[in-house]
């Protein structure tokens, strides 16, 4: 659930995560991976793939209600699969799965489209978005009326594996009010809008986690090529290292991570007795606060429950004040003397601003103590700032020294409980801790066991978690289609969001905006086969990384379907620049998907030419038939082109059928 973006670290994530060397399999009785169940989807028309586990050397058959049966025997291993012929959409069917002693019979099947939806946070999130800032256009009425028992979703548990898992768990449920509201609301919009248009069963696999970046999705096989990922596969892919860090969290008591806000409101971990320590804080570390507070700690990046304290002097209490910390990352209470004084405990309250009103009946004259109760709950640890204490007359700065205490951590779904006394974190881990941004590990335990099931193809909404590694991403993500392309031995359609405008850049630099260069990977890894791209340039929040118009998502996304798997006479995006030709002092820009014509909506801004020296300007633009002209009077001889060169880009051309021109670069 994640609601960050992840940059140049490694974001670690509020996760449910099996950390899994192979255990020796159990053969003594059939077994199916959690795919196989009741109110499954197949794909019609296929010889799909079922697979499990027996006893060596039973027969298994397959029998299905619409006629077809297969058989096969169980290696010596205690491996079987086998492909079973699919008819053509429909269903409720049923299937058999027969031992020698045991059969499985699976009800409620349909036949029709299965799509895997994978990717981080905007795939992630859910129908019921993550309130309050995180939410869905419209999600009430569209969870009211999403009953639909021909849509279909199978929603993977998170789990992390250093090496290929063969086993997920989760179960398909059927489109209704009580269950869509979990569905993935950009897969969710995608099934209902191929529902629209095929009228045929709809089944979607989501495999997605907020805040990961693509090689974690990656198998070990294709990371393998990459030199850059080398040393970090090698620092973590060691039994040893994973002894070492369940040695660490094992000598401490556990309690459950909460799943609700609810729970998170309602978690006591005597927090009292850190209030009753005033000034007993010899045994307390020392951190700069604001900013990432996660990474400076004793041991390392972490994920948990800590404690900062400072102490400030006041000279006037003639009026209340008010205490400003900031944004908290993720959750936080805050005390002043003692007394609680504000606080905002839940997933949804991660970028939002602290400001505190403090009577001054619980204010002293002299030293005063500021304690906060921060909670990482998901990837970065963080006070944004900048803190102070201030009333009409004076202004007090807190940033600076503060002291700090852990409380507890996060750790493999689990919260362990350091408690108030001192612990020595010397033993404590150092190297980098397993997390949903290593390379390969969700790949291993959550893509990996859904081979060989039969889709039809992928839709993927990721690349927030790359931005700043455009260079990288550029060869990464091509290289990561190609690989589960390899995997499934099947050169399925593979569709993916670009990434919408967003003020990645904290420092609003314009000149050191990022985010552009991950959107031109994307537009480059269109020269893969059998791939396409949703543009979002219109439909982002510059001040949200999660856009609330995931409908538009879902529908742009089956608009590629429609018109490249099932024959629909649709445009399947907006423009994409095709090439360049330079005319005197002009540059002719010539586009793919262009629909019926180009169009602007309001002034045509937004491009940038550029001589030899590559130093841009903005240009004049004007559409002439499917084309664009771009000229400037400061340019004489225009050679290089960019359009929504910049993290918080509006676009302006379009096609006539409202889809928007994605940003690029030309500078060959």
């Amino acid at each position: 659930m994640m609601k960050k973006p992840f940059f140049s670290i490694i974001h670690v994530l509020f996760f449910l995560p099996i950390f899994a060397f192979q255990a020796k399999k159990d053969t003594t009785s059939l077994q199916l991976t959690a795919l196989f169940s009741d109110h499954m989807v197949l794909q019609q028309k296929s010889n799909v793939k079922f697979w499990g586990r027996d006893k060596p050397n039973n027969k298994i058959t397959i029998l299905s209600s619409w006629g077809k049966e297969s058989k096969t025997i169980v290696n010596e291993n205690g491996d079987w699969n086998v492909s079973l012929e699919t008819p053509s959409a429909g269903g409720p069917f049923q299937i058999e799965i027969k031992s020698i002693h045991q059969n499985i019979i699976l009800n409620d099947v349909m036949v029709g489209e299965v799509w895997l939806a994978s990717g981080q946070s905007n795939m992630e999130m859910t129908l019921m978005g993550w309130p309050p800032n995180d939410i869905i256009n419209n999600a009430d009425e569209e969870i009211a009326k999403s009953a639909n028992p021909k849509i279909r979703m199978f929603n993977v548990e998170k789990q992390i594996s250093l090496s290929p898992l063969d086993s997920v768990s989760g179960s398909w449920k059927i489109s209704s009010p009580n269950e869509t509201k979990n569905f993935s609301a950009s897969a969710y919009f995608f099934a209902k809008e191929l529902y629209k248009n095929l009228q045929v069963p709809i089944g979607i696999i989501n495999s997605s986690w907020g805040g990961t970046p693509a090689e974690s999705w990656t198998s070990k096989m294709t990371i393998d090529t990459f030199e850059e990922f080398k040393s970090m596969i090698q620092s973590i892919n060691t039994s040893s290292l994973f002894k070492n860090e369940l040695a660490w969290f094992d000598q401490f008591k556990t309690i459950g991570v909460p799943k609700t806000d609810k729970q998170w409101v309602d978690l006591n971990l005597s927090d009292s007795l850190i209030l009753e320590t005033n000034g007993k804080d010899s045994d307390w570390g020392e951190i700069q606060l604001p900013g990432r507070y996660d990474n400076q700690i004793k041991g390392g990046e972490f994920d948990g429950v800590v404690w900062f304290r400072k102490n400030v002097s006041i000279d006037n209490l003639d009026s209340d004040y008010t205490l400003t910390i900031g944004a908290i990352d993720d959750m936080d209470e805050t005390y002043v003397n003692g007394h609680k004084i504000g606080g905002l405990t839940g997933m949804g309250y991660w970028n939002k601003k602290r400001e505190f009103k403090v009577s001054k009946s619980i204010l002293n004259k002299g030293e005063n103590t500021i304690a906060i109760r921060a909670i990482d709950a998901e990837g970065i640890g963080e006070v944004i700032g900048p803190m102070t204490l201030s009333n009409n007359d004076i202004k007090i700065s807190l940033n600076g020294d503060w002291k700090y205490k852990i409380l507890a951590e996060i750790y493999n779904n689990r919260i362990y409980l350091y408690g108030i006394d001192k612990i020595d974190f010397t033993s404590r881990i150092k190297t980098i801790k397993l997390n949903p941004g290593v390379p390969t590990v969700l790949y291993n335990g959550m893509i990996n066991p859904l081979i060989p099931y039969t889709i039809k193809g992928v839709i993927w909404y990721q690349g927030e978690s790359n931005v700043g590694r455009a260079d990288q991403y550029k060869n990464l993500f091509p290289a990561m289609i190609k690989d589960w392309r390899k995997k499934w031995n099947y050169d399925f359609p593979f569709y993916f969001v670009q990434i919408a405008p967003f003020q990645y850049n904290i420092n609003k630099d314009s000149s050191m905006d990022k985010s552009q260069e991950l959107r031109e990977a994307q537009r480059h890894s269109l020269k893969t086969n059998k791939t396409g791209m949703v543009v979002t340039m219109d439909i982002g929040n510059f001040n949200n990384i999660h856009p609330s118009n995931k409908q538009g998502i879902g529908s742009r996304l089956a608009r590629l379907a429609l018109s490249n798997d099932y024959g629909f006479n649709v445009v399947p995006s907006g423009p994409l620049f095709k090439d360049l030709k330079v005319k005197g002092n002009k540059l002719i820009l010539d586009f793919h998907n262009y629909g019926s014509k180009l169009i602007s909506k309001g002034d045509l801004l937004g491009f940038e030419i550029a001589g030899a020296d590559k130093k841009y300007v903005f240009a004049n633009a004007k559409i002439i038939g499917n084309k664009v002209e771009l000229y400037s009077n400061k340019i004489a001889n225009p050679l290089y082109a960019r359009y929504g060169w910049k993290d918080k880009a509006v676009p302006s051309l379009f096609n006539s059928e409202g889809l928007p021109a994605s940003s690029f670069r030309y500078e060959e």
